[in-house]
């Protein structure tokens, strides 16, 4: 899956991951394979939340007040985290 096509998924937050507020973001560690991955941005960490209550990623986005033109950021930046199990598709 390209990063543009990434936009359209409908993701969620592993349930095996549990978030922990930070300054600069959040901790996410996921139980089952014992990664930790830090999202570094509040931004981040709010679409990360939101995805399950929205039908794709680019919806996501748009709800949590992204500009656009961050939007291919977000979508390399989710298609990292999907690679770490950190989000999946629902």
């Amino acid at each position: 899956m390209t990063d543009s096509s990434l936009l359209d998924a409908a993701l969620e937050l592993n349930p095996q991951v549990a978030l922990r507020p930070e300054p600069f973001g959040a901790l996410a560690y996921h139980y089952g394979n014992r990664r930790l991955v830090f999202l570094k941005h509040l931004d981040v960490v709010a679409v990360a939340k939101s995805l399950s209550q929205h039908p794709s990623l680019a919806h996501t986005l748009q709800a949590c007040g992204i500009a656009p033109g961050r939007w291919p950021s977000f979508a390399t930046a989710f298609e990292s985290l999907k690679s770490s199990e950190i989000v999946r598709e629902r």
